[in-house]
């Protein structure tokens, strides 16, 4: 990951955008489907009426759980037996491509090893193959508790950060959470087999050191990022860190020195973990740390509407580092964004995105929330799992 620094703005990357978006059984909906323009699409409609489905369902183009993070038995409509499909018709700089993906017609367990990717028809090794194509980001309500809530929810925020610029971070953190679970096993049992434990001990080490030079440079980019920004921005610059014994030791020491004392680490704390029931060192351990800059404070300790400012600057970031990496711009989905703030600040960010050259999809209960957007974004009405155009939009 390489990212230049200089004050000068480079031209926004190529669009790529979901022109056409095709659902079955999913969620709410039981056959839909929308011809969308690049640029803004704006859905509104009364809560509950399926608009955050529709952002769950451009999620799933894009490794993971989607924004929901639901287990795919509940992603189905109810009532139907049969799965859910998503296909995308989608257009970028590198041609158009067709994208699949459910679990519709297939046998798989719940869980994301249910899911199906097709790509053109034909079927992918896994759902990775979709970042070849795009990049989707997204902000929620539900994470607005980002900085006060557990650091699990940090380090899943910030793991998606990083594979959105490095798409082999997935398989890496895959392939560590299946050597943990191994060792976590072999730990419940009482098992005191040393081969089978320096086998294990040894993927976690390769793995985890491999994730935390991913997040480290992760951060750094973003600083770097953050750094080009004006200092009277609409937004608040955001100072990030990592709190972890990996993170911190790849920025200083080589990689092979910090893997080979993670394993011996491992090795060393076995007793202690086996009274635990749990491994309790390593990069599931650690926290990603942001400090309001222009305060100069920790983040839990901003009001609300300092910290969603805080966040909303994040992502953008965030989504101008995913254009420059990848050479496109990313998909945003940003629920309920725009009841969060006032009339400017909603048109600083629009102008914003604008710029990021970005299709992105926005909800909201009332039109008027985007009316700075009137004229540049294609306005639907969702009611009861039926979308149609917006009147007088």
């Amino acid at each position: 990951m390489s990212a230049g620094t200089d004050d000068a703005s480079p031209a926004a990357p190529p669009q790529v955008h979901v022109a056409r978006l095709t659902l079955s059984d999913f969620r709410n909906y039981d056959r839909l489907a929308l011809d969308l323009g690049p640029g803004p699409v704006v859905f509104t409609g009364q809560n509950g009426a399926g608009k955050t489905n529709l952002l769950e369902a451009v999620s799933f183009l894009t490794p993971g759980r989607g924004l929901r993070r639901a287990q795919l038995s509940d992603v189905a409509r109810s009532g139907t037996a049969a799965g859910f499909a998503v296909h995308a018709h989608v257009e970028g700089p590198g041609g158009d491509v067709e994208i699949g993906t459910g679990t519709a017609g297939g046998n798989g367990e719940p869980g994301e090893g249910g899911r199906k990717v097709r790509i053109n028809g034909a079927t992918a090794r896994s759902a990775d193959a979709m970042l070849e194509w795009l990049r989707v980001i997204w902000l929620t309500p539900a994470q607005d508790q980002l900085f006060t809530g557990p650091a699990a929810d940090r380090r899943r925020f910030l793991d998606r950060l990083v594979l959105s610029v490095d798409p082999g971070h997935g398989q890496r953190a895959l392939a560590y959470e299946k050597a943990m679970r191994g060792r976590n096993r072999l730990l419940a049992d009482d098992a005191h087999d040393d081969a089978w434990f320096e086998a294990i001990e040894a993927q976690m080490a390769e793995a985890g050191t491999a994730i935390a030079a991913a997040r480290a440079e992760l951060v750094r980019l973003m600083t770097a990022m953050v750094g080009r920004q004006p200092q009277d921005g609409p937004f608040p610059k955001a100072l990030l860190a990592i709190s972890g014994t990996l993170e911190q030791d790849v920025g200083d020491r080589p990689a092979v020195d910090v893997e080979e004392e993670f394993r011996t680490a491992l090795a060393r704390g076995r007793a202690r973990d086996r009274a635990a029931g749990r491994t309790l060192e390593g990069p599931h351990r650690s926290d990603l740390l942001v400090r309001h800059a222009p305060k100069d404070q920790a983040a839990e300790f901003c009001s609300t509407g300092e910290q969603k400012a805080l966040l909303v600057g994040m992502v953008l970031a965030h989504a101008q580092l995913v254009g420059e990496i990848a050479g496109l711009a990313p998909i945003l989905l940003l629920d309920e964004i725009a009841a969060h703030f006032d009339a400017d600040r909603r048109a600083a960010l629009f102008d914003i995105l604008e710029r990021l050259n970005c299709q992105y999809f926005a909800t909201g209960t009332e039109t008027g929330l985007f009316e700075s957007l009137r004229g540049r974004a294609q306005y639907l009405t969702v009611d009861a799992g039926r979308v149609s155009p917006t009147e007088a939009a």
